[in-house]
């Protein structure tokens, strides 16, 4: 009596088959109101850092003349034309509205940068600790938890004062201090994700741990992880401005929002616009990723 045989059929692989629905998730964003205002406010400051060059009246570092109004005339000199100081000028006589606008491409390069790190890092650490399991994910796990002991603030302080301040090392330290974070979040989907099916068929293929964990499991953990680094560009841009404040950003005379908000603090009740515009810029851009990540959420809760 001959016997049937059932032959199992194991799926091919389908490397980033997850990264087109990523896309498609960002143009549904036009359904979600509260996303499509955060997308705008974000895409203002993109197009103010990108076209700076033409769109800044004066040169971000020109001293000019020193404590003015906002929308005082500047009548000209030798070197530079006649026009108007929209937001002010600072003590140093610099136009508050040309340096607000070239700090834009300062927090727009090193935020992303930064963040980018932060979660290349983190990612690995959390893969490998949610799928390899066993001694990696308890060595992982006690160098996560031994940095996160540390006050965050504190971190940054001691490894800019250690280092100095400088674009690489502020990556540097919030690579340091956020990958830990990024980490338990990709460990914690990992876990989740290890046991499906898809996961199991590679596994059966003989694909290797990395592979697996980078086209199957890293793909299929896109919606908590996009929705996180929105909000995690927030606060960078806050971690950013605040070591401007401390006097431990980028080096003067660079233009840098938490720096100029530092500058001016002693002047504050004489001349606020030198402290309300750079922080109404900073608070925007805050705003704006917070709601991106709110209208991602939305649309990855019906994805």
């Amino acid at each position: 009596m001959a016997h049937a045989t059932t032959t199992l059929t194991v799926p091919a692989p389908t490397p980033g088959a997850a990264f087109p629905r990523v896309l498609r998730s960002f143009g549904l964003l036009r359904e979600s109101g509260v996303g499509m205002l955060g997308a705008g406010l974000v895409l203002f400051w993109v197009a103010v850092a990108l076209f700076a060059p033409l769109i800044s009246p004066f040169a971000p570092n020109a001293t000019l003349l020193p404590f003015q109004k906002p929308g005082a005339a500047f009548p000209g000199n030798a070197s530079v034309s006649p026009g108007t100081f929209w937001l002010g000028t600072d003590h140093l006589g610099r136009d508050i509205l040309s340096r607000l606008i070239w700090g834009s491409r300062t927090v727009l390069t090193y935020a992303p940068l930064a963040t980018l790190c932060a979660y290349t890092v983190g990612s690995i650490m959390g893969l490998a600790a949610g799928y390899l399991r066993g001694w990696v994910d308890d060595v992982l796990s006690r160098v996560a938890d031994i940095i996160l002991s540390f006050p965050v603030l504190v971190l940054y302080i001691i490894i800019i004062a250690t280092f100095g301040a400088s674009p690489i090392n502020i990556i540097f330290a919030i690579t340091f201090a956020s990958g830990p974070q990024v980490m338990r979040i990709v460990r914690g989907l990992t876990l989740d994700l290890r046991s499906r099916e898809y996961v199991a068929a590679a596994e059966t293929r003989g694909d290797s741990a990395w592979r697996i964990m980078l086209i199957e499991i890293l793909p299929n953990a896109r919606g908590p992880i996009i929705v996180d680094a929105c909000l995690r560009l927030g606060y960078v841009t806050i971690t950013i401005g605040v070591l401007g404040f401390l006097g431990l950003g980028l080096p003067p005379p660079n233009p840098d929002w938490g720096g100029m908000i530092n500058e001016a603090r002693s002047m504050a009740m004489s001349f606020p616009h030198m402290t309300i515009f750079p922080c109404i810029a900073i608070s925007s851009l805050i705003l704006g990723f917070n709601l991106l990540a709110d209208g991602l959420r939305e649309i990855s809760l019906r994805d």
